[in-house]
């Protein structure tokens, strides 16, 4: 199994982020909001990139990995980078990955910062804010249809939601579509249970319309 990983600046700190659900390191330098940010966060830091199995310049055709083995890909991870302690940040369900690698290695995690992640990825009585099996597979189906287009930042980013470039130029930074389709049950491996379990130094930033803040 190959990872692709990249490390950026000179900082003390060790910073790690751990991307959604695609992401591809080559292309993420040419989207400009995304590159301000790494830029930002390496001015001041030792940041570590990577796409996660399946995705981007990883290997691609490996099925559906659990959370813990794509954990175990940001364990390894580390250890290429000689990290030994780092700052875990994370978006969306690379948030998820996160909380489960501070809850199992609290010694390996400086602090914890999620962006727009979740508890639960699937609709139920005790967490009415997510949505149904039935609209998570029509969202995967409108997904692998218009692939390639004009993304609706209406939901994303509605700061920029009218800005054409930036509409045309997020399926660039994401190129080249995961070869697996997700699983209907993309909701499993949510980290309720982890919640309690980790002590390390928490931040909960939320930019996402996608996943409501009462949400996560």
């Amino acid at each position: 199994m190959n990872i692709a990983y990249q490390t950026v600046g000179d900082g003390l700190l060790d910073i790690i982020y751990v991307p959604g659900w695609v992401s591809n390191l080559d292309y993420a330098w040419i989207f400009p909001p995304l590159a301000h940010v790494f830029e930002r966060l390496s001015a001041f830091s030792r940041l570590i990139l990577f796409d996660k199995r399946g995705t981007g310049l990883s290997d691609r055709n490996v099925g559906f990995p659990t959370l813990e083995e794509r954990m175990r890909d940001m364990q390894a991870v580390l250890d290429a980078a000689g990290s030994r302690r780092a700052a875990l940040m994370g978006t969306s369900e690379g948030g998820n990955m996160c909380m489960l690698f501070a809850a199992t290695y609290p010694e390996k995690t400086a602090a914890l910062v999620l962006n727009g992640s979740f508890a639960k990825g699937l609709w139920a009585e005790d967490y009415p804010w997510a949505k149904t099996r039935e609209q998570v597979e029509e969202e995967l189906e409108a997904i692998a249809r218009d692939w390639g287009g004009a993304f609706d930042l209406g939901n994303a980013a509605p700061s920029h939601a009218t800005n054409a470039r930036r509409a045309n130029g997020l399926p660039v930074t994401c190129a080249i579509r995961p070869r697996h389709r997700m699983p209907s049950h993309s909701g499993a491996g949510t980290p309720r249970s982890m919640f309690g379990a980790s002590s390390v130094l928490s931040m909960f930033p939320h930019s996402s319309c996608i996943v409501p803040a009462i949400g996560g």
